[in-house]
Formats: structure tokens, sequence, C-alpha cells
């Protein structure tokens, strides 16, 4: 996804070195990217994944709108979100989307329910 290879030069990693572009497509087609952003205080640091998820939410998009997550590493090979970002996936994402993963010349498809076995819902807070 030739967007995610721009905009990824605009990460802010200065302690990782770590860039991060996403991609959230919805189920209209619309599109909402994310950098990640880190932070001296590490706590304050956002993935690029939860900004993209971020952006749409703050567009009015809900649970059921969202059909696809990309995501891109400056990286030989692929990465996965992290637990916080599978959190929010979960939040926002049917087990049934798509998640790819993409690094320099690797590609690789999952369905969310892969990657995310036994999620933390509103359930479990009754």
């Amino acid at each position: 996804m030739e967007n995610l290879r721009e905009i990824i030069k605009n990460a802010y990693a200065p302690y990782s070195d770590f860039r991060v572009a996403a991609c959230v497509t919805l189920q209209n087609g619309q599109k909402f990217y994310g950098v990640n952003v880190e932070n001296a205080s590490f706590g304050g640091t956002i993935c690029a994944e939860r900004n993209a998820i971020n952006s749409a939410v703050k567009a009015g998009y809900r649970k059921g709108d969202f059909a696809s997550l990309t995501v891109l590493v400056e990286k030989p090979q692929v990465s996965f979100p992290c637990f916080l970002c599978r959190q929010s996936i979960v939040e926002f994402f049917d087990p049934f989307c798509d998640l790819i993963l993409m690094a320099d010349g690797e590609t690789r498809h999952y369905k969310m329910s892969d990657i995310i076995v036994n999620p933390f819902t509103k359930k479990d807070l009754s």
C-alpha cells in the first residue's frame, strides 16, 4: 500500500527507531491512517494502529463499520500489533475482519480471530 510507505516517514520514533504506519479501511471503503508517535515517557507513546483506529472513531465510526487493518513496519520481517493495540482491535473490529501485516518484502494476511484468542470484552465487566 503506497500511502503507508509515504506516511511511515512521518512516524516519530526517536527512541526505538521502530517506525510503523497503519491504515484502517471501513466497510464503506473510507480509509484512516496513523503512525506511531513515541514519547520520552513511554506510557505516552501511541501506536500507529491505535492512532488510525482513533481517527476513525473521532470521525464517528463504530464497531461494525471496520473492515480491515493494514500495518507496515520498516523492518525486514512483519511485526504483530502489541497487546494494547489488540485490545483496541477487539473493541472495534469483528473477528472475521482482515489484518494485513507488511514489512520490507513480506506481506502476511490474517483474520482478527487469528491473533486475538479469548478477548477481554464488555461481558467480562459484568
